[in-house]
């Protein structure tokens, strides 16, 4: 991992932390504004917060979970980039992993875990700040990137399901459905109903 302390920049950041958990927004703001090159570290709870914290704020980087409530934060990073750009995004997560071609094309620039050491997580967020890249050095697994109704989608798929007939069992329309189908295509990196099946049974992703 990359360590910005062997860097001199006298840079302040200001940093946006993106999770739905108040224990994971107090530890992290904490462990954050303990830090001397950190201006400002903000909270948001789900991804309109975290939208609007970052357009009036501009946030250096926004450190986003996996999952934030029902969203992944695949698609709340893919917001942020959009609406503000130089803004770089930071996944964290304590329980998923995702690998770092998955998280480049949501718009990410790096990965930890928050398992890490506060201190490792603090250099992490700092060289995301100052532009660089952060990636563990094995490839993680992109289905963590799924959130908990794509792999609801996915499974019914496996089982043999058609659009529609997922779209009644859960509730959804077939529209919803096939923008659930296309995104799980794109994480997994497949392009048609066979090969996600495939692959995700390779990943594990499927009982």
């Amino acid at each position: 991992m990359t360590r910005p302390d062997d860097v001199r920049d006298d840079r302040r950041l200001s940093i946006l932390v993106v999770d739905d958990h108040e224990v994971v927004h107090w530890g992290l703001r904490l462990m954050l504004g303990e830090q001397p090159w950190v201006e400002r570290c903000l909270a948001a709870h789900d991804g309109d917060e975290a939208l609007a914290h970052a357009r009036r704020y501009e946030p250096h980087v926004a450190l986003v979970d996996l999952f934030v409530g029902e969203e992944s934060g695949a698609e709340i990073c893919e917001r942020l980039r959009l609406a503000v750009p130089r803004t770089r995004v930071l996944f964290i997560s304590g329980a998923g992993r995702i690998s770092p071609n998955a998280a480049r094309a949501a718009g990410a620039v790096g990965f930890v875990s928050k398992d890490l050491p506060a201190q490792d997580i603090a250099r992490a967020v700092r060289a995301v700040g100052l532009g660089r890249s952060v990636f563990p050095p094995q490839e993680e697994l992109p289905g963590a990137m799924l959130s908990p109704r794509e792999r609801e989608v996915l499974s019914l798929i496996a089982s043999g399901a058609t659009n529609r007939e997922i779209a009644g069992m859960l509730f959804l329309s077939p529209h919803t459905v096939k923008e659930h189908t296309s995104s799980l295509y794109r994480k997994l990196d497949v392009r048609n109903r066979a090969e996600a099946v495939v692959r995700a049974q390779r990943l594990g992703l499927l009982a």
